[in-house]
């Protein structure tokens, strides 16, 4: 998502454009990740803003089965932007923002926004991915997916302290 606003830059504050978007992103796995929606650039005295609402759908892999799947979510994000010079005289901005808190148009006046949705999509993906709500996972013993079968294996939690009744009790049956 790179769109050049050298234009923009010459224009007075106020002004603005946008864009469709409907591009693949660089997602937290490797897959066919892709964002769809609209990104608005308003010029303002030093530099611009830009906000953008997007639907982004990225493949995952769930934390307890394993099987990936595919995560979409609804980013809505509002960043600042200053160009590194002014169109222009070719003079450098002097920005009173921290570096790390806006995003640099580059030397020709392109907005790179790839790393700024990546980082929106990386932060609304949750901790630990799951396919579905009732996701049973994989069996511990066997490994299993307690999604598709029911597995044969005892899972059930014996207490140490009572070990020697349950050793009793196993041979009993056999």
């Amino acid at each position: 998502m790179q769109y050049n606003l050298a234009q923009l830059l010459k224009e007075p504050t106020g002004s603005w454009r946008e864009y469709e978007v409907d591009e693949p992103i660089t997602g937290p796995e490797d897959g066919a990740d892709r964002a769809r929606g609209r990104v608005e650039v308003i010029r303002t005295h030093q530099g611009l803003v830009v906000r953008a609402s997007l639907e982004t759908q990225v493949k995952l892999t769930c934390g307890r089965c394993l099987k990936g799947f595919e995560y979409s979510s609804v980013l809505t994000l509002e960043e600042e932007s200053f160009p590194i010079n002014d169109p222009g005289p070719g003079e450098e901005s002097e920005s009173s923002a921290e570096p790390d808190d806006v995003i640099y148009l580059d030397a020709d006046h392109v907005l790179d926004m790839d790393d700024v949705v990546r980082q929106y999509v990386l932060t609304g993906v949750p901790m630990k991915p799951l396919c579905r709500d009732g996701c049973l996972g994989l069996c511990p013993e066997c490994g299993s997916d307690l999604n598709e079968e029911k597995c044969k294996c005892n899972t059930a939690l014996v207490d140490p302290r009572w070990g020697a009744l349950a050793e009793l009790l196993t041979e009993g049956r056999e």
